[in-house]
């Protein structure tokens, strides 16, 4: 028998246990039940907008000083904001999964961004498949990227695609019904994401007997960055500031490890990536002009359903997979578990529960979406999931939360070389460990070194920090169930 056979029966046995403990029982987070005063005319319905590698300070609330997403905004403003939200995995693929099962990588196998290779057993529910059976009508529109673009589940409306991208301006999705999916069309001169808007909001518009749930999830600012039209001038004459570690390669890396140093995620000199062979002020520009497009989408559903009576009945949950690296070291895309890649937004606007202007500052994860998602819609959180409802900090309750969480990220060498990892990080220290062989690691103070220049790794006067965050890692991995051997 194969190893990895033996971890995918490592994997069920874990997972079947789990499930067979637990049933469907509510998690402990769930809000508790609302007084009549505070109850809707019915379960709300649920907009999920997910977007494509936006980093947490990618938005004009946070604080940008370049780019303007008044949508994304209004979403944050007028609900709360969690200021301190990460992905566990900053890879599209795994992330998504994570999303919709509320379940580590290391828990599905879903470890890289190859799809068909992709364990996700058809056990384990995603939420989408709960809410159906809950009542709910679901439906999900754009980039997919998880096993089998999810074509054997059921959707009331399907249309999407399952890769990193599809051609922005000939677009090829597949379109379907009432678990009914169809073949493959391509639409020749259209923007990849204004017609997956133009699909939802053409979905929204049908009678709808049921609450409804709909993943709007766009492809912008994915590589290769392409623009509508509209957009072609935008920032010109604009300047983009150097990040400050930016000519660290000239430097020889200092304080970081080989595994940092040997990547191949750099602006402008990538042997993998053609479209990155460019510089600095065109990578930022093109992705701050696909999230201006992103924004100007997110606009368009948002007026709809002011139009038609449902905004204030819908809960809008809004996030990313991952973060994105801008010229931080030189680096682009993520998969590090450095913080401009896994620092996600998350922002959650339903004015009947929660009060507009909220700040969260408790670390949230993309664990967390599914399980948030069920509860507010008063579906049973299955006791397998491993992230916790957000509804509960959401609304100012006092509640006690989790201190610190398990990163991991697992392909290699395929894409950027980005050698596998996992860490601990908590509130104020993080601990990165590179298991390969040679073994190599990383330690940071995040109080006082946010922008992790100093590797304390290794110095004597960290080796309690040191200790104690490397046998809370191994604890970590047993709590979630990481029996992936050889990893």
């Amino acid at each position: 028998m194969s190893e990895r056979a033996v971890d995918q029966i490592s994997r069920r046995e874990f997972l079947q246990g789990s499930i067979a403990a637990t049933g469907t029982a509510i998690a402990a987070s769930a809000l508790p039940s609302l007084s009549a005063q505070e109850t809707p005319r019915r379960r709300p319905n649920l907009l999920f907008i997910y977007t494509e590698g936006q980093r947490w300070d990618a938005l004009s609330l946070s604080g940008n000083p370049i780019l303007k997403t008044p949508n994304m905004d209004r979403i944050g403003r007028e609900g709360v904001t969690f200021n301190n939200a990460f992905c566990t995995n900053a890879l599209c693929a795994p992330a998504r999964t994570v999303a919709l099962t509320g379940m580590y990588s290391h828990a599905t196998d879903t470890l890289d961004n190859g799809t068909d290779r992709s364990f996700l057993d058809p056990d384990i529910p995603l939420f989408t498949d709960l809410l159906h059976e809950a009542g709910y009508e679901v439906a999900i529109c754009g980039k997919v990227h998880a096993k089998n673009g999810l074509k054997e589940r059921y959707w009331d409306y399907y249309f999407g695609f399952n890769a990193p991208v599809t051609n922005y301006y000939h677009p090829q999705f597949f379109e379907g019904r009432n678990g009914t999916i169809g073949n493959e069309v391509t639409y020749h001169g259209q923007y990849a994401d204004d017609l997956v808007t133009d699909r939802a909001l053409s979905w929204l518009n049908e009678k709808h007997e049921k609450p409804f749930c709909l993943l709007l999830w766009l492809q912008a600012p994915h590589s290769p960055f392409w623009r509508p039209r509209r957009l072609l001038d935008l920032y010109n004459g604009v300047a983009i500031p150097k990040p400050s570690t930016f000519d660290d390669d000239v430097k020889g890396y200092p304080g970081k490890p080989r595994a940092f140093v040997e990547a191949d995620n750099k602006i402008g000199t990538s042997s993998n990536r053609l479209d990155m062979c460019r510089s600095l002020e065109e990578v930022v520009k093109d992705y701050y002009a696909g999230l201006v497009a992103v924004d100007e989408n997110i606009g368009r559903v948002l007026e709809f359903l002011e139009r038609s009576g449902e905004l204030d009945d819908t809960a809008i949950l809004h996030s990313s997979d991952h973060g994105y690296f801008l010229g931080e070291w030189r680096f682009f895309d993520k998969r590090f578990m450095h913080e401009p890649s896994i620092r996600i937004p998350m922002m959650l606007r339903y004015p009947r529960f929660f009060a507009a202007g909220r700040t969260v500052d408790e670390m949230v994860l993309n664990l967390d979406i599914a399980p948030t998602l069920l509860d507010l819609a008063r579906a049973p959180v299955p006791g397998h999931m491993q992230g916790r409802s957000l509804l509960a900090l959401a609304r100012g309750q006092k509640t006690e939360w989790r201190e610190d969480w398990l990163y991991e990220h697992y392909e290699y060498p395929e894409a950027e070389r980005v050698r596998p990892h996992r860490g601990v990080r908590s509130a104020r220290y993080k601990l990165i460990h590179y298991y390969l062989e040679p073994q190599e690691y990383e330690l940071y103070d995040l109080q006082a070194d946010p922008k992790e220049l100093r590797n304390l790794y290794g110095q004597p006067e960290y080796a309690g920090v040191q200790e104690r965050l490397q046998s809370r890692l191994a604890s970590l991995r047993n709590e979630t169930g990481d029996v992936v051997r050889g990893r």
